[in-house]
């Protein structure tokens, strides 16, 4: 049988995969005590659900979300009524507890109630489709360049006030864009799209420059996820066209309550994250205002951008698993869960351990009935009876001096 010449083959070059996130360079824009983009780590946002009216209220809800780990609180100012109360809740916060970096929402004709309030808060978020409210007309079938410069020669007397104000106070205005309310004439000309966003982002940020203001940043968030992720994803390419450097707020709006709402979330802001486009974060739930922060701090550690709590890797449990998996693993959980900064895997069995496990720092794995290993990254320890198992961790942890009391 005649055998042929193996030919010679030019490998081809395999692609470098970085599992590093290298984030978008970005302005530092300063809220308060808090900057937002410049390389500092990802900053995490929620708003309170209490009438602004209400300072005692408005008070307590600030003080329990910054209290968790909240770094920069949002409050509604609907009426210049409400403007004015955010003095009393900025002076009573700081008399009662401390200075909160705070942010104040203005949406509908919103000019003089945002320079009421710019006084007040750190930053000022403005919605573009709503600062200058265009009534819709049911008979209008396009806009005329005529009517379009029109509209945003208003838009521009309406801003510039407000540009000026945080400008010569120094403080920052976040150009906040929802797709379920971009402005009619930016509906008729880029359609209902992630580029309509942007554009109408990139209208208001042109009258900042223009007014030497880039105390910026931007969000353009919408309900769905896709939609979400395309339109900040070009924002991104945009600017870097044009030379902008605007850190970027992600996150996705009126995502719902309970598990599903967690996970839209997440599959919004993560992949953004992922690309290194993203500053600052909310995950906006219809539930209590609270319980929207752990949910940003497991995003953010999940993708090693932030490390605020323990770090826990375990086995899904098979026919191999050699001790009831979920259970071992609450128990380690509730005696180390107060060690932020460690990794401690829990493995059923020898075979996804220690392999799997070799990043963590300390692990905790099965090998033969009724005992347990200890691990000290790739290094086993010691072996010893799964009764004392958690104790003998916990000991090790002492051992090399990286415990600490709860």
């Amino acid at each position: 049988m005649q055998t042929l010449p193996n030919p010679t083959k030019t490998p081809n070059p395999q692609p470098i995969f970085d599992t590093s996130i290298k984030r978008r360079k970005t302005r530092p824009v300063k809220v308060g005590s808090i900057t937002i983009g410049g390389g500092n780590p990802v900053v995490v946002q929620s708003m309170i659900n209490e009438d602004t009216l209400d300072i005692d209220g408005s008070v307590a809800g600030i003080r329990r979300l910054h209290e968790i780990g909240c770094e920069i609180v949002r409050v509604t100012v609907p009426s210049m009524a409400h403007a004015k109360a955010l003095a009393e809740i900025k002076q009573k916060l700081q008399e009662t507890y401390q200075a909160v970096p705070l942010v104040a929402d203005v949406h509908h004709n919103g000019m003089k109630i945002a320079l009421e309030v710019a006084k007040h808060v750190d930053k000022v978020r403005i919605n573009p489709g709503l600062y200058v409210f265009e009534k819709p007309k049911a008979d209008r079938s396009e806009y005329t360049d005529a009517e379009f410069a029109e509209i945003g020669e208003k838009i521009r007397e309406t801003l510039e006030p407000l540009v000026i104000s945080l400008r010569d106070q120094g403080k920052a205005l976040r150009i906040g864009v929802n797709h379920g309310s971009l402005a009619e004439r930016m509906l008729f000309t880029y359609g209902d799209t992630p580029e309509g966003m942007v554009e109408s982002a990139l209208e208001f940020i042109r009258i900042c420059e223009s007014l030497d203001f880039r105390n910026i940043v931007i969000s353009l968030k919408a309900s769905r996820a896709p939609v979400m992720v395309a339109a900040y994803r070009l924002m991104a390419h945009r600017m870097d066209e044009l030379g902008m450097d605007y850190p970027l707020h992600l996150g996705v709006t009126e995502a719902g309550d309970g598990e599903y709402g967690r996970i839209k979330s997440t599959a919004g802001i993560a992949p953004l994250l992922a690309d290194g486009i993203g500053d600052t974060i909310r995950v906006s739930l219809t539930e209590a205002p609270e319980k929207e922060i752990p949910v940003c701090y497991s995003i953010l550690q999940a993708l090693g951008l932030r490390k605020t709590m323990v770090e826990y890797v375990a086995c899904p449990s098979c026919g191999r698993t050699l001790f009831n998996l979920e259970e071992v693993l609450h128990k380690v959980r509730e005696a180390t869960k107060h060690l932020t900064g460690l990794d401690i895997a829990v493995m059923g069995c020898i075979v996804n351990g220690p392999g799997e496990m070799a990043d963590a720092d300390y692990g905790y794995v099965g090998k033969q009935p009724g005992y347990i290993s200890l691990y000290r990254g790739r290094d086993e320890i010691k072996k010893v009876p799964e009764s004392q198992g958690v104790a003998e961790l916990i000991d090790l942890i002492k051992s090399d001096d990286r415990w600490v009391e709860p």
